[in-house]
């Protein structure tokens, strides 16, 4: 079996999100997003720390906090101390941002979604599968 060329199955996934992203970007503009915006969104509910959304968007710190103040000003985001450590902030999504959010979501699934029509059913299943084995950061012991 001949050798894969790595950089052209970057490459390839590369082109992929950006195509994606770059049709939805327009759409999430009009909701007052951008892009990385909706993928905060997206992860507070799981993730309402802004330390810990930074590390698990692999965003820097203080991008997030800039995000997180327009969303604020926006009315998408509440940001509270944390009454179970004074020190930190808790986020969470406003009903506004949640609508927001949805909508965004919306957006991103159906330009993805229609890429993904294009593999069959098992195909599918195959590459959720693959990206997770790739997604995670450590390597299984065998």
């Amino acid at each position: 079996m001949a050798k894969i060329d790595v950089t052209k199955v970057w490459a390839l996934n590369y082109r992929l999100v950006s195509s994606v992203l770059g049709e939805v970007a327009p759409a999430l503009g009009e909701l007052g997003l951008e892009v990385k915006e909706l993928f905060l969104l997206a992860e507070l509910d799981t993730t309402p720390h802004p330390a810990a959304l930074a590390e698990a968007l692999l965003i820097p710190k203080p991008t997030v906090s800039l995000y997180v103040k327009r969303l604020e000003a926006a009315g998408l985001v509440k940001r509270e101390i944390d009454c179970s450590d004074l020190r930190r902030y808790k986020l969470s999504l406003t009903p506004d941002g949640r609508k927001t959010m949805a909508r965004g979501l919306t957006l991103l699934t159906g330009a993805f979604g229609a890429r993904l029509g294009r593999l069959t059913a098992t195909q599918q299943a195959e590459f959720k599968a693959l990206l997770e084995k790739l997604a995670r950061t450590t390597t299984p012991e065998k």
